[in-house]
């Protein structure tokens, strides 16, 4: 794959169930290296926007590229490639998870047998242990060393940590998608889809949120931490004519504002420092802040 071809390729995808638009025109472009979120409410779009990747839905309208090829055309070519994690997943309740493992390598060219023992041991599996006996979370434990083992050039992740607990959650993003990601930055790409951003703050470089299968923002994520501010200030006493005109939200409690600036920051600092502030500080929106702070966001931004 020449490093300019996308690794997804998303134009104007709709996709209906009977009257709904589950997926409405939606396009975005995930490049190379990417760790790329996909965030949305749940009945957002999400999944169904996954399962037209894999061929596992067929869109009504529009096209979907992986890998620069047509899923629908070059099915085995497309999947060979790359590795998904369901939102809900199942195995042959008689395999233990070491015959599921070595199922599932038996399709793979390549297979990390080290990094299976490794992940084997950190999340605690039984490997004599049949499907039908395990838990949910060890369900989806075992789902996601299947996916990262054979060291695809394409992670997709639907609500991948969602049978998890914390502790389990936490270490598998940071240290296994981290590891995955960064073992080969510029060919290997992450596609998550989840509602728990938080988890995946200081992963993600680039994000797209949807709503009602419409995109409301893509962004890199940087960018958007430069362009959305959240601004606290604290008075002597309530403050009286303030402009705060151009805020993309304004809460007042008393005497304390809490503002969220939309690319106009700086404009709206220097109009609360004329009111001469006790307090008056200015901070990054989290990932997760930023997604809520969306839903009030008319247009979308490239």
């Amino acid at each position: 794959m020449e490093n300019n071809t996308p690794v997804i390729e998303i134009k104007n995808l709709t996709r209906r169930y009977g009257k709904l638009d589950a997926v409405n025109g939606l396009s975005l472009t995930v490049r190379p290296g990417r760790c790329y979120g996909f965030f949305g409410r749940n009945g957002a779009g999400k999944t169904t926007t996954i399962k037209c990747l894999l061929n596992l839905l067929q869109p009504d309208t529009g096209n979907v590229r992986v890998f620069g090829l047509d899923p629908r055309r070059e099915e085995v070519a497309v999947k060979s490639r790359l590795s998904y994690v369901p939102d809900a997943v199942a195995f042959y309740p008689w395999m233990t998870v070491n015959q599921t493992l070595e199922f599932f390598a038996s399709f793979r060219h390549h297979w990390n047998r080290e990094m299976e023992a490794d992940l084997l041991k950190r999340f605690q599996l039984d490997p004599s242990q049949t499907a039908s006996h395990l838990s949910k979370g060890q369900k989806t434990q075992l789902a996601l060393i299947a996916a990262v083992c054979p060291e695809p050039e394409l992670l997709v992740l639907d609500e991948p940590t969602s049978g998890l607990d914390p502790i389990v959650r936490r270490e598998f993003i940071q240290t296994v998608i981290g590891a995955y990601h960064s073992s080969d930055p510029d060919h290997r790409t992450v596609f998550v889809s989840t509602h728990l951003i938080a988890e995946f703050e200081g992963l993600i470089d680039e994000f797209t949120i949807i709503e009602q299968g419409r995109e409301l923002l893509t962004m890199k994520a940087d960018r958007a931490k430069d362009r959305f501010r959240k601004i606290r200030a604290s008075f002597s006493e309530p403050p009286i004519g303030l402009d705060l005109a151009g805020a993309l939200n304004v809460r007042q409690s008393g005497r304390d504002l809490e503002i969220l600036a939309d690319g106009n920051s700086e404009q709206i600092l220097e109009r609360i420092r004329a009111k001469q502030p006790d307090q008056l500080r200015s901070e990054s929106l989290s990932l997760e802040e930023l997604f809520v702070a969306s839903q009030s966001l008319t247009g979308k931004t490239a």
